[in-house]
């Protein structure tokens, strides 16, 4: 597991490079980190090379992982190098990616500065790309050096990313913590102390790992919203009707919400719980009936999958989640059909 610190950056990045040794040091940032955190740690690194990329999910390729490694070429760093993966999401997947697959591998360290890298995808050591439209098809398992991570990113943020990734805080509870749901959603987006959030969200996806760090089974509890919410994502992707993951996470969320209480028998007051809490934070979001059979077929590539057949990470009660429950496609269809008659 990861070096994991909830600090300031600017006492947690100094001395972390204190204490580690490295030949070469780079930056990889995009055009709104470079703008608005790259000028926070700037005057905490040594000598250092930028790398500066494209923004957004769209941009996660192997276009773009080209010229990260045609950065890492051209100004000649070697193993004993170091990258500091400064951004969000895709950042922290593209850069970690980037870094195990240059010359059979480099170190990394993530400072997270969105709510949905810093709960989620900075933490676990999963890296990936996408490949022919398919999110996260491509990618290692591998843990960073370090995750320093500090709230104060968020201020960052414009309130549609910070949405985005509470989606992934709100899974936490709803999938191992029904205490914590309970308290998050009083005050939504307007949490009084993020940095306790993030570490109870932190705790709470650590665990998991820990008991399964390759994703044989426990571990897929955290994908409970992802099957139908991932192959969403996927089918919007490069679209004028784009989602930010959290926004497919949280109609995803509803979806499987539904299948948990017709599988699961999830109680009728907590799948009104969870669906009226999502809609309240995400009331804008919608897909389309034209598009349901497409989803499906995006859901045949997830990566829970065996033998072709719908594995879903679902849940009994708010708290205590299941995976590996088979779905059929009218199954799948009736969610979705689902959440489209509660933002019709």
């Amino acid at each position: 597991m990861s070096k994991i610190v909830i600090d300031s950056i600017v006492d947690s990045l100094p001395e972390y490079l204190a204490e580690t040794s490295f030949s070469q040091l780079a930056v990889l940032v995009d055009e709104n980190t470079l703008k608005h955190c790259y000028p926070i740690i700037a005057p905490l690194l040594p000598e250092h090379t930028l790398i500066d990329i494209h923004s957004g999910e769209v941009n996660k390729t192997l276009k773009t992982c080209e010229h990260i490694w045609g950065e890492l070429t051209d100004f000649a760093f070697d193993r004993q190098s170091l990258l500091i993966n400064l951004g969000g999401g895709v950042i922290g997947d593209m850069g970690g990616f980037c870094a195990v697959s240059y010359k059979r591998g480099i170190r990394f360290v993530n400072i997270p500065t969105t709510l949905l890298a810093a709960v989620d995808a900075n933490v676990g050591g999963k890296l990936g790309i996408d490949f022919r439209g398919l999110k996260n098809h491509l990618g290692f398992f591998q843990d960073p050096d370090a995750v320093l991570i500090d709230s104060g990113f968020l201020k960052t943020l414009p309130e549609k990313e910070l949405r985005s990734g509470f989606a992934e805080v709100l899974k936490h509870g709803i999938i191992a913590d029904r205490d914590y749901f309970d308290q998050i959603v009083v005050d939504g987006l307007n949490q009084p102390n993020w940095n306790a959030v993030i570490a109870h969200s932190v705790e709470i996806k650590s665990a998991v790992v820990k008991a399964d760090p390759k994703e044989g089974g426990l571990r897929k509890i955290l994908n409970f919203g992802h099957t139908i919410g991932h192959a969403i994502e996927s089918h919007y992707l490069g679209t004028e009707n784009h989602l930010l993951h959290g926004e497919a996470i949280s109609i995803g969320m509803i979806c499987e919400s539904f299948l948990s209480k017709k599988l699961l028998g999830l109680p009728d007051d907590q799948l009104e719980r969870i669906r009226d809490t999502l809609l309240g934070i995400y009331p804008d979001i919608q897909i389309h009936k034209a598009d349901f059979i497409e989803i499906i077929q995006h859901m045949y590539q997830d990566k829970k999958n065996v033998n072709n057949i719908l594995n879903h990470s679902l849940i009994s009660e708010i708290g205590t989640a299941t995976y590996d429950v088979a779905v059929d496609e009218k199954d799948a269809l009736d969610a979705l059909f689902y959440h489209l008659t509660l933002t019709a």
